[in-house]
């Protein structure tokens, strides 16, 4: 079955959507100098928010590499090369903002304060 043209626009626009609202989730880690340990709460959340719909974009993009919905289609070289990469900087992305969630830990626990 064919996408038509309305809909592919819509999944377009609500990907560039979601990522747009996982930039704004995941920004305070992001720039981790803003980040002061009075609201570190609210940013542990926020970014946790954020990293939850990373992993959720990375399994999508994984099912849909290894289970494609349309099997009788053969995918092009591109087209898997293309969702590879774009699985692999996901990944590397979940692992950046979870090391820059460590490193707000132990800055805090250096510090002697606690985040909670």
């Amino acid at each position: 079955m064919k996408s038509t043209p309305a809909q592919l626009v819509r999944q377009v626009v609500f990907q560039v959507i979601l990522w747009a609202v996982t930039a704004w989730l995941l920004y305070p880690l992001i720039v981790l100098d803003s980040v002061t340990f009075y609201n570190a709460k609210a940013y542990l959340y926020r970014t946790a928010a954020g990293i939850v719909i990373m992993i959720i974009l990375l399994g999508k993009t994984i099912f849909d590499l290894f289970f494609p919905q349309e099997v009788s289609q053969k995918k092009s070289l591109l087209f898997t090369v293309m969702l590879t990469l774009y699985s692999l900087a996901i990944s590397g992305g979940i692992m950046f903002m979870v090391v820059r969630m460590a490193i707000l830990y132990f800055k805090q626990n250096k510090s002697g304060g606690a985040i909670f």
